[in-house]
C-alpha cells in the first residue's frame, strides 16, 4: 500500500496581508497528479487543515475542490484536525463524507477506532488522532490528573496499541499533530501550548509502523518511521528558500518498506532583499524577485519617504518592509539585534543621539538620566 503524507495546509492563511488562496489551491490541487502518477492509495493530512477555527467561505471552497480532485484521482483521504482547526466544525457531516472516501477523524473518545484499508497483504489500520488539547482531552480520555500534551498523547497511544494488539498481522499508521522531541520548528508555527508542556517524546509513538506528524512546518525525519511532512507552502520569510515536500510511504507485508520525499512546486517564491531603497530599485540582479513575494530590509541612513509604494513599482508582491538604517549605522541588522546586550543607559543615549541627528547628551543630561534610571531600579526592587 502506498500513502501520501502531508500536513499543515493552513488554508486561508495570508502572508503579511497577501491572500494565498490561489497559491494554496495550485499546490494542493496538484497533489491529485501525484496520486495518479504514483498510484497512491490514501492521502494523510495530519492536522491544521485550515488556518483558523472559523474558516472563510472561500477557504472552505478551496478544501472542497482539492479533496474532490484527490478522490477523483483514486485516493482515499484521511484528515485530522490540528490546533488551528475546530474539530467539531471540521467533523460536520463526517459520516456522509466517509461514504465518498473522505474520512475526517475528530472524535477523541473514538481515536482508537481505526480506518481499515486492505491490500493484498491484509489490513492497514489507520488511526487519526485529533489535536489533543490537554485541558479538554484529559476528561474525554478519562485521565483528569494528566495536564500535559505528552501525557494525553501517551494515553491516546496506549489506547491505539491496545486496539492494535487485537488485530494480529495488521500494519499500522498513526496521524498526530504534536511537537515531538527532536523536531526543529520554524517561525511560522504558533505555539501549541505555553511553557514546555507541549513537547512529546518520540518514544510515545512506539509500536506502530509509521507516524505521520503535523505541526512543524519544516520537513524532517525524527526516526525512520516518525516524520514531519512540513507545510506545502512557506508561510514566513524565515522559510524563504526552503524546499517543500510530501512523503510517499510504502507498506509491504511486514510493515514499513520505504519512504521517499517528493518535492512540491513553489507558485511564488519568497525572497528577502537587503540594501538601500535606490539600490533595490536599480540593481539588475534583483530581476527575478520582481515576481516573488518580497521582504525588504532597507539600510538607508535616513528613512526614505513612501518606501513601500516605491518598492511596489518594481516588486508588486512586496508585502513586508523593515528599516534597519539610522542609528544602527545601516549595517542591515534590526533594532533588536543592535540593542542586544546593551544596558539601559547606553540604549537611551543612542536614542537621544538618533533623534537629535547625531548630537549626544550633555554631561548634565547624562547625570540626570543616571539618577532617573537608578531611582527606577530601586523602586522596582522595593516592590
Amino acid at each position: 500500500m502506498r500513502l501520501l503524507h502531508t500536513s499543515d495546509w493552513h488554508i486561508g492563511r495570508s502572508l503579511h496581508g497577501a491572500d494565498l488562496l490561489a497559491e494554496q489551491e495550485a499546490v494542493l490541487g496538484g497533489l491529485a497528479e501525484v496520486v495518479a502518477a504514483e498510484s497512491v492509495d490514501a492521502v494523510l493530512v495530519a492536522g491544521d487543515v485550515y488556518d483558523r477555527a472559523v474558516p472563510s467561505a472561500d477557504a472552505q471552497a478551496v478544501l472542497d475542490r482539492v479533496v474532490a480532485r484527490l478522490l477523483a484521482a483514486g485516493a482515499t483521504v484521511v484528515l485530522t484536525p490540528g490546533n488551528h482547526d475546530s474539530a467539531r466544525r471540521l467533523g460536520t457531516f463526517s459520516g456522509l463524507l466517509a461514504v465518498a472516501g473522505l474520512h475526517v477523524r475528530t472524535a477523541v473518545p473514538r481515536l482508537d477506532e481505526p480506518l481499515l484499508l486492505a491490500d493484498e497483504h491484509g489490513d492497514v489500520a489507520i488511526y487519526g488522532l485529533p489535536f489533543l488539547e490537554p485541558e479538554v482531552a484529559r476528561f474525554e480520555l478519562g485521565v483528569p490528573g494528566v495536564r500535559s500534551h505528552a501525557g494525553v498523547c501517551g494515553e491516546a497511544m496506549d489506547r491505539v496499541r491496545a486496539d492494535l494488539f487485537l488485530r494480529p498481522g495488521a500494519r499500522s499508521v498513526v496521524l498526530a499533530h504534536a511537537f515531538v522531541g527532536g523536531g526543529e520548528p520554524s517561525d511560522s508555527e504558533r505555539d501549541i501550548c505555553v511553557g514546555g508542556v507541549d513537547l512529546v517524546p518520540a518514544a510515545a509513538f512506539d509500536g506502530v509502523d509509521y507516524v505521520a506528524l503535523g505541526h512543524l512546518h519544516r520537513p524532517q525525519t525524527i526516526t525512520e518511521r516518525l516524520r514531519y511532512s512540513g507545510s506545502p507552502l512557506a508561510y514566513s520569510f524565515g522559510e524563504a528558500g526552503q524546499e517543500k515536500q510530501v512523503w510517499l510511504v510504502d507498506l509491504d507485508a511486514t510493515g514499513l518498506a520505504g519512504v521517499r520525499a517528493l518535492t512540491l512546486p513553489t507558485p511564488r517564491p519568497l525572497t528577502v532583499l537587503t540594501g538601500t531603497l535606490d539600490e533595490l530599485l536599480a540593481d539588475p540582479g534583483h530581476a527575478a524577485a520582481e515576481e516573488h513575494f518580497v521582504s525588504a530590509r532597507l539600510t538607508d541612513g535616513v528613512r526614505p519617504a513612501d518606501p513601500m509604494r516605491r518598492l511596489q513599482t518594481r516588486f508588486p508582491h512586496c508585502v513586508h518592509l523593515e528599516w534597519t538604517g539610522g542609528a544602527g549605522g545601516g549595517d542591515g541588522r534590526s533594532y533588536q539585534e543592535r540593542l542586544r546586550g546593551r544596558g539601559d543607559l547606553e540604549v537611551a543615549a543612542e536614542f537621544v543621539s538618533h533623534v537629535r541627528n547625531g548630537v549626544g547628551m550633555s554631561d548634565a543630561e547624562r547625570e540626570l538620566l543616571v539618577r532617573a534610571l537608578g531611582a527606577a531600579a530601586r523602586e522596582e526592587l522595593a516592590r
